[in-house]
């Protein structure tokens, strides 16, 4: 199913919490190929945030309005929790609309495969918000991986850790495994995707989950990954919501030079305290955040590539046209689920 290039792709957006909020309508609002026509939220307050940020969107309360729209749309973007994602998936794609889905995409690898095949058999596309794909430093080690400034890579150890011991305030608070929670399918959906991106598949898997929450019985809260990658890159990740001391972000160390990177990409915070994708300042980082390459002491600074979460929509666009591949093949993080799921499994 093509899209009429000189149209905009008609868009809904389920959910408007920190996803459909801070990312997914930003981005569609800042995007001339799309426009944001629904807006579904049942919470009366992020229903008048919503109508007064977008007043041209119609807010609805549930998916069965939404869906009752279906004839008059062409995308549905899913910011909901990961335990809705299938369902609504599933109902979007039997509605013949396309479909992008938060990560960690679904809660079971099996509900993904099967999202996958009714896609295909209903000539839709279906595709995964891995946005970190998009994060300034990522972009920046992806660059200087392609120009070897690093010489043969050895090991990679990326991490995800803050201080928030109060929890999130929303879903993932509460969600259990079997509902997709946990620190593991949140933050592990976007490392060990970030690490396959950089240097290929994983041939072996290992990792190490602990729950530090109020619940003994909860969702892990905190979570180690180590990938060995056909490529022979050992990488380590690390995601940690109570960490009174974060490491660095990124260090990489190869057989000419090392790259260390401290802090997280600016896209997020800079969203969500409203700046707009358009800003000639956005995903721009600060000087003093950028990464050092170099050996010891004489590594120097890296200017960091430009933060770019709008290209995911920009590549969706050429792809609904008929003009390119999807930003990400869906197949890709249904086996960061299948890695996610046998480190639970083994946990």
């Amino acid at each position: 199913m093509g899209q009429d290039a000189a149209a905009p792709i008609r868009t809904a957006i389920v959910g408007f919490g920190i996803s459909g909020k801070v990312f997914h309508a930003p981005l569609i609002a800042a995007d001339p190929a799309y426009s944001l026509d629904v807006i579904v939220t049942a919470d009366p307050e992020r229903a008048a945030e919503a109508a007064r940020l977008y007043p041209h969107a119609r807010i609805v309360p549930t998916p069965e309005a939404l869906f009752a729209l279906a004839g008059d749309l062409d995308l549905v973007i899913l910011g909901t929790p990961p335990l809705t994602h299938f369902d609504l998936a599933a109902t979007a794609v039997a509605h013949g609309l396309h479909v992008v889905v938060d990560k960690p995409f679904v809660t079971t690898a099996a509900h993904g495969e099967e999202l996958i095949t009714r896609a295909s058999d209903a000539g839709v596309q279906l595709t995964v918000f891995q946005n970190r794909r998009w994060d300034a430093d990522f972009l920046t080690l992806k660059e200087l991986l392609a120009e070897g400034a690093l010489g043969e890579v050895r090991t990679f150890e990326s991490r995800f850790e803050w201080w928030r011991p109060e929890g999130f305030g929303n879903w993932r608070d509460s969600a259990t495994l079997a509902e997709g929670g946990g620190i593991l399918h949140d933050l592990g959906a976007h490392l060990i995707d970030q690490a396959i991106q950089l240097f290929g598949p994983a041939a072996e898997s290992y990792g190490e989950t602990a729950n530090h929450g109020p619940d003994p019985d909860g969702a892990d809260t905190e979570a180690f990954v180590s990938l060995l990658h056909d490529s022979g890159v050992r990488s380590r990740l690390w995601m940690n919501g109570m960490a009174a001391q974060a490491g660095p972000r990124f260090h990489v160390l190869g057989s000419r030079a090392g790259y260390t990177k401290w802090g997280l990409d600016s896209q997020e915070p800079a969203l969500a305290a409203g700046m707009t994708p358009t800003d000639p300042a956005y995903g721009i980082d600060a000087q003093d955040s950028w990464g050092v390459l170099g050996v010891g002491e004489s590594a120097t600074p890296v200017p960091a590539a430009r933060g770019a979460y709008p290209r995911f929509y920009t590549e969706l666009a050429a792809a609904l046209h008929g003009h390119g591949p999807l930003p990400v093949n869906p197949a890709e993080p249904l086996e960061v689920l299948k890695i996610i799921e046998r480190i639970h499994a083994l946990a």
